[in-house]
C-alpha cells in the first residue's frame, strides 16, 4: 500500500517537475557554497525520507542557505527556503542573492514542461539560517553532518593566474 501510494505521488507530472527542479536547484546551492574559503559555512546538514503525505522529502541546512522538498497532505511537492542575512557585502551576500534568483528562474513557468511556480511555498521563511543550524545541529535526530569540499571559482582561479 505504501509504495503504490509513493509511486502514485511520485508519477504526478507536477510532482515529478517540482522534484527535478528541486535538486537541479540543490546541485547549484552545493555548487555555491563550495566556494565558500570559510570551512565553517561548508558544512551541511542533510535529511532524506520516502514521500509520505506530510512529511520532508529532502532537506539541506548550511550556515548560508536552506532548502526543503516536501509533500503535503493535498499530494503535491513544494519547496521551502531560506538565506541567512547578510549585512555585509562580498561572497556570502553574492551566494545568497544567486540563489535565490536561481530558485525563481528555475520554477519560472516558461522554464517548467508543468507550469509549478505555486510550489515554491512562502508561507514561512528562514532568515537566519545558521541559528538553525546550530539548533539541529544540537539535536541531530534525523539529518546527516556532511561537509561540501572546497572548490575554487572560475573568478578566483583567473585572478590566481593573473598574479603568478
Amino acid at each position: 500500500m505504501k509504495q503504490q501510494l509513493n509511486a502514485e505521488i511520485k508519477n504526478v507530472p507536477y510532482n515529478k517537475e517540482v522534484q527535478a527542479t528541486y535538486f537541479k536547484v540543490l546541485k547549484y546551492a552545493k555548487q555555491q557554497l563550495a566556494t565558500i574559503e570559510y570551512e565553517e559555512l561548508r558544512f551541511t546538514l542533510e535529511r532524506s525520507e520516502e514521500p509520505v503525505i506530510g512529511s520532508i522529502i529532502h532537506e539541506i541546512v548550511s550556515p548560508v542557505l536552506y532548502l526543503r522538498l516536501e509533500l503535503h497532505t493535498d499530494k503535491l511537492m513544494r519547496i521551502h527556503f531560506g538565506i541567512e542575512q547578510v549585512h555585509l557585502i562580498g561572497k556570502v551576500s553574492d551566494i545568497t542573492t544567486k540563489f535565490l534568483r536561481t530558485l525563481y528562474k528555475l520554477t519560472a513557468k516558461e522554464v517548467t514542461t508543468v507550469n509549478i511556480e505555486a510550489s515554491v511555498a512562502t508561507d514561512w521563511f528562514i532568515n537566519s539560517c545558521s541559528a538553525m543550524y546550530e539548533h539541529i545541529e544540537e539535536r541531530l535526530k534525523y539529518h546527516t553532518f556532511k561537509q561540501i569540499p572546497y572548490k575554487v571559482s572560475a573568478q578566483k582561479r583567473k585572478q590566481m593566474l593573473s598574479v603568478a
